[in-house]
This record gives C-alpha cells, sequence and structure tokens, in this order.
C-alpha cells in the first residue's frame, strides 16, 4: 500500500483529484459518482483534504461496512471531516456507482450557526464501517436537498447564496442525525450488547488492576475493545442508556470508591490513588459531584 498521502487543500483541487474541471463555486461542490472513475493504479493510494464531505453511495460500492441483517441495502452515507485519510480498497468504472459527494471548505461555515456547532455532529468523527445506512424514502429526502444545493450552486453567486446553502448543508446534517438515531433504535439489540461489554471491560479492567498500573481507562480504550470509534461509541451509549460514555467510566469508579470507602481502613487519597486519580482533589471534587457528599462524609454516615 502507498504510504503517500495526496492532499487537497480546496474545492479546485479536490475536483482535480477526479480530473473534474474548474468549480462553479469556490467553496463547495458536488460530484455525481456516476462519473467517477479510477484504475488498478489507485488502489492503495491514500486522500486527505482540507475539506467536509457527505457522500451517499449504493450497495455496489465494493466497501465493507459490516453489514448485518438490520441494515438497508439500498445506500450509505459517509461523513468526513477535515484531514481525514480515505484509502482506495479497489478499481471503479463509469456508471459503476451510483451516488453523489458533497464536498465544502470550513470557510463556507465560518462565522455562520453551523460553523459554531458543526463539531456536535459526532458522525463526522465515525469510522467507515459505521456509515448510515438508508431506507429509499431517506435517500430521497437527502435527494431533494442535495439537488437543492445543486441548483443553487449553478446560479450567479450573491448575498444570499452563503446563507441559502449553509440552511441547506444545516437542514441535510439534521436529517442525517434523525436517520441516525433510527439506526441506533434498530440496532437496539445490537448495541445492548455493546453497553454489556463496555460494563465487562471496566470490570475487568478493576481486578486485573489496570487502574493502578496505567490509570482510569480511556473512551478511545473502549471503544477500541468494542471495535468502534469514540465518537460512534459515546452516541451509542447516550442513546441506549442516557449516559456517556465518560459517564460510565466514572459512574463505574463511583461504584467502586463507595466500597473501597466502606470496606477498607484505606485513606481517601490512598482509595484515590488506588482508583487511578493522580490528584485526590479531583477525586473528592467528582466524588461529591456524583454523590452529594463528600467520601469523607459518605464514610462516616454509612
Amino acid at each position: 500500500m502507498s504510504e503517500q498521502i495526496i492532499h487537497s487543500k480546496s474545492i479546485p483541487e479536490i475536483r482535480s483529484v477526479f480530473g473534474l474541471g474548474q468549480p462553479t463555486h469556490p467553496l463547495i461542490t458536488i460530484l455525481d459518482t456516476r462519473k467517477l472513475a479510477y484504475g488498478e493504479e489507485t488502489v492503495g493510494k491514500r486522500f486527505s483534504s482540507d475539506l467536509y464531505c457527505i457522500a451517499l453511495k449504493d450497495s455496489s460500492c465494493g466497501i465493507d461496512y459490516g453489514r448485518n441483517s438490520y441494515d438497508f441495502d439500498d445506500g450509505v452515507l459517509i461523513f468526513t471531516a477535515p484531514t481525514q485519510v480515505i484509502t482506495v480498497k479497489k478499481p471503479q468504472a463509469l456508471n459503476e456507482v451510483k451516488g453523489w459527494m458533497l464536498y465544502f471548505h470550513p470557510d463556507l461555515i465560518r462565522n455562520t450557526a453551523l460553523g459554531t456547532k458543526i463539531d456536535s455532529y459526532n458522525f463526522f468523527n465515525y469510522e467507515v464501517h459505521e456509515a448510515l445506512h438508508l431506507s429509499e424514502n431517506e435517500q430521497n429526502t437527502l435527494n431533494q436537498i442535495v439537488q437543492l444545493i445543486q441548483e443553487e450552486i449553478k446560479e450567479r453567486i450573491d448575498n444570499h447564496s452563503q446563507q441559502v446553502l449553509v440552511s441547506n448543508i444545516e437542514l441535510l446534517l439534521n436529517y442525517s442525525k434523525r436517520f441516525y438515531e433510527r439506526q441506533f433504535n434498530t440496532r437496539s439489540a445490537s448495541n445492548n450488547d455493546i453497553v454489556a461489554k463496555v460494563e465487562t471491560l471496566l470490570k475487568n479492567y478493576y481486578s486485573d488492576n489496570q487502574l493502578i498500573e496505567k490509570g482510569q481507562p480511556s473512551i478511545q480504550y473502549l471503544a477500541d475493545h468494542c471495535h468502534l470509534s469514540a465518537s460512534y461509541l459515546s452516541d451509542l451509549l447516550a442513546k441506549e442508556t442516557g449516559r456517556s460514555a465518560k459517564d460510565h467510566i466514572n459512574d463505574f469508579l463511583i461504584d467502586k470508591a463507595k466500597h473501597l470507602l466502606l470496606s477498607s481502613t484505606d485513606s481517601v487519597s490512598g482509595v484515590a490513588y488506588t482508583l487511578g486519580f493522580n490528584y485526590p482533589h479531583y477525586f473528592g471534587r467528582l466524588f461529591k459531584q456524583k454523590t452529594g457528599k463528600t467520601p469523607q462524609e459518605y464514610r462516616q454516615q454509612n
């Protein structure tokens, strides 16, 4: 596999990578995947850009998305943020893949409401196998929005262009957020298995004395062992339990802290170090936040 990363800084550059002409708008473009073709020489090459990308591709795109029986086969929606790396896995012929790729530069949404909250759309940090699987109706909804964006791009740029484009991108993202919630719901049984696995990972981490040896487990640690991205795991846990991944870690630590405070004669500082806290006052602050009492108060009152 090639180690070289082909990086594009702008909309004209990303269109050049695909062998396309100059864009009609400098900050946003929509590519028709049926018109994109590349041969064996591209396989293994890695690409990144300074752009956001939302891509809808049909089931013939040949990428393993880890589908299960509850997934739709009509199409998948993939999100990538600036600097993320994508690797080409197989050649693609003209008209082989149906769909579109919407690229936009961060400058398009800078100083807008969307620009201030773009990071809240966590799916830009999901892995490829966590892509959004769409029903036919969901695809039609997104295709209509993309068509509006395409028509706006073709028009002459005026004082309203940015607002219209950004509003439609935000609408596209909000529908995607809704559809992801549907996907979480349809995967409820599988998600419950992941919730159970997170709890098991935390218990094993404690019983293996890794809190003392390595410090507290990170969200990334849990995600790696669940074969998920940290963002996807956090959203999954929040959807299934109403508690974030960080809450799961902290609640587990506080539960163990309660046990240690009542079953041992270790000092509060000793308990803190046992649970992987480098600074006891951080432990005390978290314990009071979760229980309403200081560790010493909890020990004395129980």
